[in-house]
């Protein structure tokens, strides 16, 4: 018999995020007797011994014939106590819950704040997060991570000690890891106090800059008048900025996909606060790129990949010589195995002239938590009482497709969800449909392709995004579900013209099609009869489940279901975001873990955290 593997920690959560340092009396080991004490006692040490309460001769005893616990009813009794709170998820371990005093205590932290006007933010950055940032809400509220993020990041308390101490073996910049369930407005919660720290800066130097040009110039008058025939040589009209090619915060991504959004945030923040961006990633040409990293204009923030912006620093070290901000966004990725020599090789270099590293993840994996207390044992851990949860607004539904009329075919069930809810049709007062944007999970790249097929083959506007699509096939595919603004579909029929509709319009497939994938499911499809209008879906792996702010999405497959439980986070965690609500629905065969599933759903219901 083959045994169990241990799962790799990058698989796993973290056991405790948000834990504080022990105390030496609890690392202190308890005092036991030798194998030789209690020898010459002359009184019986009876002292906390519990008296046994007599048994209801009613009720069978212990280990009675028909009694549950005995070994002949092995069966046992049906109790909260007994059952615990995850059997099945065995795929990492339990988090340690907070203790009640201090959830009250977080609680009534975050319940203190309630506007964004009362962090110390310039404002300048104030008006931009009501204008460009959070435009068109009507209640404009700080969300937890929000709360947690911009004061700590704000303070500059401790900064002083570090100095302070000066010693060359730590680091001399403030280290912070937020960590946040999805959807939760990580990016705003480091960038208002990244941009603040920025803007501030820009002030100092500028008063700086007026103080120099004053010494310059009363040094040039006292020369002037000691030596009245000197000529001085003329001041160079193309001398370049300060910050050109030298910015002054990196933002690091994993993905082009991300640096695409992130970017595109920072630069909507860039039309009030007045400050330059510039997101360079693969997609972008090198012509592009050295256009926007050598503007004469100068730069301000980076927005870029690991990988880019290490090539970059390979033929110009300077371009990290005045970096004050640090971010890595998506820590559980940039420090994984494949980015943390890049990422970590960026930290080091930065070092020198760092304030501020901040790392920044939705999940933290348990390697991630062991490489934080070897490397960075002094970072503050702004953990929100949701982490690892996905939020309560999105409900999980089940299909079994073993059962009629599937009867084991994932494709024919999974077209069959999106034909159900691509028909549903919501009453309201526009004139139009609404476009309903769709996400489909699958575990391999491969498989991803032939979905889309079989999706298109019924009439699904279906389309694939895995690794081999191109980055310029991804901006846009990408583009009609991240809009947080309405898609408008078809025109919706009078009230006469609803009469006239056939019931069969109502039915994705019909008898003699449902045989026929049945009984060839791997023939080639044919030519869809029918097409689904006002509904669009992606066919995607964990590519399009990291990061993406996909406003536009309320209905989320899994085709497959996840390996771990970090992928059930980041998959369902695309819905529900800012508020909004969400469906996912797991499609389960007879060799799928129906158990985990289960869990995750009473889970979600429950409102925990799934570890």
């Amino acid at each position: 018999m083959q045994r169990d593997r241990r799962k790799p920690s990058r698989m796993s959560l973290s056991r405790d995020v948000a834990r504080l340092p022990r105390s030496p009396e609890a690392s202190r080991g308890r005092a036991r007797p030798g194998p030789f004490a209690g020898m010459n006692q002359t009184e019986a040490r009876l002292g906390g011994r519990v008296m046994v309460k007599p048994r209801d001769v009613s009720r069978p005893a212990v280990g009675a014939r028909g009694a549950p616990g005995s070994a002949e009813n092995p069966r046992r009794a049906n109790t909260k106590e007994e059952k615990p709170l995850f059997h099945a998820l065995k795929m990492q371990a339990t988090l340690t819950p907070l203790a009640y005093s201090q959830r009250t205590a977080v609680k009534e932290k975050l319940a203190l704040i309630s506007s964004f006007e009362q962090f110390n933010l310039l404002p300048d950055v104030q008006n931009a997060v009501f204008t460009h940032a959070l435009e068109g809400m009507t209640d404009v509220v700080p969300t937890p991570a929000q709360k947690l993020a911009i004061p700590a990041l704000l303070s500059r308390k401790g900064e002083h000690e570090r100095r302070k101490k000066n010693d060359s073996d730590s680091p001399q910049y403030s280290q912070f890891l937020i960590a946040a369930e999805t959807g939760s407005g990580k990016t705003l919660a480091y960038l208002l106090p990244v941009v603040d720290a920025i803007k501030r800066q820009e002030i100092i130097d500028k008063a700086e800059e007026e103080a120099r040009k004053a010494r310059e110039d009363k040094e040039k008058a006292e020369n002037q008048k000691k030596n009245i025939f000197a000529l001085d040589p003329p001041e160079l009209s193309n001398r370049p900025h300060s910050t050109m090619a030298r910015p002054r915060a990196i933002i690091l991504l994993p993905s082009s996909e991300l640096v695409t959004q992130v970017g595109g945030v920072v630069k909507l923040l860039s039309h009030t606060i007045k400050y330059r961006s510039a997101p360079i990633s693969a997609i972008h040409t090198p012509n592009r790129i050295r256009n926007r990293l050598y503007d004469p204009k100068g730069i301000d923030i980076i927005v870029s990949t690991p990988h880019l912006i290490s090539s970059i620093a390979e033929k110009d070290p300077n371009i990290l010589s005045r970096v004050t901000h640090l971010v890595v966004d998506e820590a559980d990725s940039l420090l994984d195995r494949s980015f943390a020599p890049t990422t970590s090789a960026i930290i080091d270099r930065v070092a020198p002239s760092l304030k501020q590293l901040i790392l920044c993840s939705a999940t933290i994996p348990r390697s991630l938590d062991s490489l934080l207390d070897k490397r960075f044992p002094s970072i503050k851990r702004l953990v929100t009482p949701k982490l690892h949860s996905i939020p309560r607004r999105v409900q999980l539904g089940v299909v079994d497709i073993d059962k009629d009329p599937y009867r084991g075919n994932r494709n024919l069930a999974c077209a069959d969800v999106i034909w159900t809810i691509g028909k549903a049709v919501h009453d309201d007062t526009e004139s139009t449909h609404t476009v309903k944007s769709m996400l489909v999970f699958v575990n391999e790249r491969e498989k991803a392709v032939e979905v889309t097929q079989y999706l298109a083959s019924k009439g699904i506007d279906a389309v694939a995004l895995t690794r081999d699509t191109t980055e310029q096939r991804q901006a846009e595919v990408l583009s009609a579900f991240t809009s947080a603004s309405r898609i408008e579909g078809e025109e919706k029929p009078f009230a006469a013209d609803k009469s006239k509709r056939n019931f069969r319009d109502f039915i994705p497939f019909d008898q003699n099609s449902i045989l026929a994938t049945l009984s060839s499911p791997n023939a080639v499809p044919s030519r869809p009869t029918r097409h689904l209008p006002n509904t669009k879906v992606l066919v995607t792996t964990d590519l399009g489940s990291r990061g993406i702010d996909t406003l536009a999405v309320r209905h989320v497959i899994l085709y497959d279901v996840p390996h771990t439980t970090i992928d059930f986070v980041h998959r369902l965690g695309r819905m529900g975001r800012m508020g909004r609500r969400g469906r996912g629905i797991v499609l389960t065969g007879k060799h799928d873990r129906k158990d985990v599933v289960a869990e995750v759903k009473n889970a979600m219901f429950k409102g925990q955290a799934l570890i």
